[in-house]
C-alpha cells in the first residue's frame, strides 16, 4: 500500500466515530436501565415549563393586570386624601370641623321641620276625616228628624182597629205627641211618615195626615225604647183607654227592629236662612 493510500485511510478513521466494543455497549445499556425514574414533582415540572401560553389565558391575564392597576390607583388616590389632610394646618382642621358642624346642624333643622311638617298634615287629614264623619252622622240623623231618610232600630207596633168609626184625628193626634214624649225617635203611620209639621185632619168617617186620606185599622210603627213607649201609651187615663172607650180595639207590640221606611221630600224653607250664610 502506497503511502498515499494510507494516509486517506488514517483520515477516514478520524472522521468516523469511534466503534464502541459490543461489551462496553451492554454495559452503558445496563447503567443508564439502572438509573432510578424520575420523579413526579420533575415530571410536573417538565410539564409546566416551557410555559404553553393560550389566547384564553393571556385575556384573563390582561383582565387581571387592568383590575389591579384601578385598585392601586383607587388606593394611592385615598392615601392623597388622607394624606392633605395629615398635612393641612391646625387652623385648616378646626374650619373643616366647624363647616361639618354647621352643615350637620342644617340637615337637622331641615329634618325637624319636615317632621313638623308631616305630624301637621296628619293631623289636618285626621280633623279633616273626622268632621267628615260628624258631618256625614248629623245629616243623617237630621234626615232622621226630618223623614228624608228611611229609618230601623228597636221599637213598637200599635195597631188601632176602629169598627164603629169612632176614631177621630184629635185622638190619633194625642197618640203621636204621648210617643214623642216619651222617645219617639220616628213615626209611621199607614204609610205617612210623621214629622214635626205634620197635621191631622178629619175626612168623613176616616182621617187625613198631612193630607194623605188613611182608614182603619191605623197602624203605626215607631222607633224608640219600647221599655218608654208602651208603658206611656197605658198609663191611666191615656191614649189606650181613651180610644177603648170609643169602642176602638189597641194592640201594642214590642220588637227589636222596626222599619220605617215611609219617606217625605225635602222641603226648601221660604225665608228661612242658615245664620253661618
Amino acid at each position: 500500500m502506497s503511502d498515499k493510500d494510507e494516509t486517506a485511510e488514517n483520515r477516514l478513521r478520524k472522521e468516523l466515530p469511534e466503534e464502541v466494543p459490543a461489551a462496553e455497549a451492554e454495559e452503558a445499556a445496563s447503567e443508564e436501565a439502572a438509573k432510578p425514574g424520575l420523579t413526579g414533582r420533575q415530571r410536573l415540572a417538565q410539564g409546566l415549563w416551557p410555559p404553553r401560553v393560550t389566547r384564553a389565558q393571556l385575556i384573563v391575564a390582561l383582565l387581571l393586570f387592568g383590575l389591579g392597576f384601578g385598585l392601586a390607583v383607587q388606593v394611592a388616590s385615598n392615601s392623597d386624601g388622607d394624606s392633605a389632610l395629615r398635612g393641612a394646618r391646625q387652623e385648616d382642621l378646626v374650619r373643616i370641623l366647624d363647616e361639618l358642624d354647621d352643615r350637620t346642624q342644617r340637615l337637622e333643622d331641615e329634618k325637624a321641620g319636615l317632621e313638623k311638617q308631616r305630624q301637621e298634615l296628619e293631623n289636618s287629614s285626621d280633623q279633616a276625616e273626622e268632621a267628615r264623619k260628624q258631618t256625614v252622622e248629623k245629616e243623617r240623623q237630621l234626615g232622621i228628624l226630618a223623614g228624608t231618610v228611611g229609618a230601623q232600630g228597636p221599637g213598637i207596633t200599635m195597631t188601632i182597629d176602629d169598627t164603629k168609626g169612632t176614631v177621630e184625628a184629635d185622638m190619633l193626634l194625642d197618640a203621636i205627641q204621648e210617643l214623642r214624649a216619651a222617645g219617639a225617635e220616628a213615626i209611621q203611620v199607614n204609610g205617612v211618615r210623621v214629622v214635626a209639621d205634620t197635621y191631622l185632619t178629619d175626612s168623613g168617617k176616616s182621617v187625613s195626615v198631612d193630607g194623605n186620606k188613611i182608614t182603619a185599622p191605623y197602624r203605626f210603627k215607631v222607633i224608640g225604647k219600647s221599655q218608654d213607649l208602651e208603658p206611656a201609651l197605658n198609663i191611666p187615663g191615656g191614649v189606650v183607654q181613651t180610644l177603648e172607650k170609643e169602642q176602638a180595639t189597641v194592640a201594642v207590640e214590642r220588637s227589636t227592629k222596626i222599619v220605617v221606611d215611609a219617606l217625605r221630600a225635602a222641603k226648601q224653607p221660604d225665608y228661612a236662612r242658615s245664620s253661618s250664610q
